[in-house]
C-alpha cells in the first residue's frame, strides 16, 4: 500500500457520495481519490461529468473494473440498498476493503460480508451512521433503558431515504434490547427538509426522558468516514458500528 490511502466513492454524485468527494479531496495529503462511481453514466448531465473531471475527479460506471484491476485500498459504499450487498462483496472478493455506509444490510448479508473478510484477511466497516454525536445517543440511550421499562423511537428523515426504519434506528434497538430484553418500537418520518433526526424516549410515572440527535448537514458524517477508511486498512475483520472503532 502507498503511503496515501487510495479509495473509490461508490454513489459518488449522491447527497452524501458529493460530500465525501468533496472531503477526499481536501484531505490529499493521506487520501488519494481513485475515482467516483455511479450506477449509469448515461444518464449524468455530460457538464457535471467535465466539472468533475476538471477537479481530478474521475467518474465512472465501472465500479467491477476498478475493483478487479486493485487500484484502490478502500471503498466508500453510500449506494442504496439494492446495491450495497453485491458491490460490498465484489470488493471483499478483489482485496478491496469497503466501508459501509448505505442501508439495507440482512442479517444474513452482514454474516456473508463478515466470513468473506475473516476468510480473505481483510477488514470491512458497516456504520449505520457516521456522525459522533449519534454514536453518543445509542450509547446514553442503552445506559438510560436500565433504568426505564418503556421506550420508544423516532427517526425522521429527507424523504428521498428510500428505506425505512433506519440502519441508525434499528442499531440503537438492538443495543437497548440486547443490554435489557426490551422489544422497542421504531416510527418512521420521511419528510422533505430533514437531513436525519432521531429520539430515543423513555416514559415513566410522572417523567419522560428524551435523547435526540440531530444532523443538521451532512458534513456531520465526514469525520466517521474519513476515521473509518484510515482503520479499515489496519484490520483483517468486519466491525459493525462506529462505536467499536472510537
Amino acid at each position: 500500500m502507498s503511503n496515501r490511502i487510495k479509495v473509490i466513492v461508490s454513489g459518488a454524485l449522491g447527497r452524501m457520495g458529493s460530500e465525501a468527494i468533496r472531503t477526499f479531496i481536501e484531505h490529499k495529503d493521506e487520501f488519494e481519490l481513485v475515482a467516483g462511481t455511479v450506477r449509469d453514466t448515461s444518464n449524468i448531465d455530460p457538464k457535471l461529468l467535465k466539472n468533475y473531471e476538471e477537479m481530478g475527479v474521475h467518474i465512472t460506471d465501472d465500479l467491477t473494473g476498478l475493483v478487479q484491476a486493485a487500484k484502490a485500498d478502500v471503498l466508500v459504499e453510500l449506494t442504496t440498498p439494492d446495491s450495497v450487498f453485491e458491490n460490498s462483496l465484489l470488493a471483499l472478493k478483489n482485496g478491496v476493503r469497503p466501508v459501509i455506509g448505505a442501508t439495507g444490510l440482512s442479517e444474513e448479508d452482514l454474516k456473508e460480508l463478515s466470513l468473506l473478510a475473516k476468510k480473505n484477511q481483510i477488514g470491512a466497516i458497516v456504520a449505520p451512521n457516521f456522525a459522533l454525536g449519534a454514536i453518543l445517543m445509542m450509547r446514553f440511550a442503552v445506559e438510560a433503558s436500565k433504568y426505564y421499562k418503556k421506550a420508544e423511537i423516532i427517526e425522521l428523515h429527507h424523504d428521498k431515504k428510500v428505506d425505512m426504519p433506519s440502519g441508525t434506528a434499528i442499531k440503537t434497538a438492538h443495543m437497548m434490547g440486547k443490554s435489557t430484553n426490551k422489544d422497542i418500537p421504531i416510527h418512521s418520518v420521511r419528510l422533505p427538509g430533514l437531513v436525519a433526526k432521531q429520539q430515543v424516549i423513555f416514559g415513566s410515572t410522572g417523567e419522560t426522558l428524551t435523547i435526540e440527535h440531530n444532523s443538521i448537514d451532512r458534513s456531520c458524517f465526514m469525520p466517521g468516514i474519513t476515521l473509518s477508511a484510515r482503520k479499515v486498512v489496519e484490520i483483517n475483520q468486519l466491525i459493525y458500528g462506529l462505536e467499536n472503532i472510537i
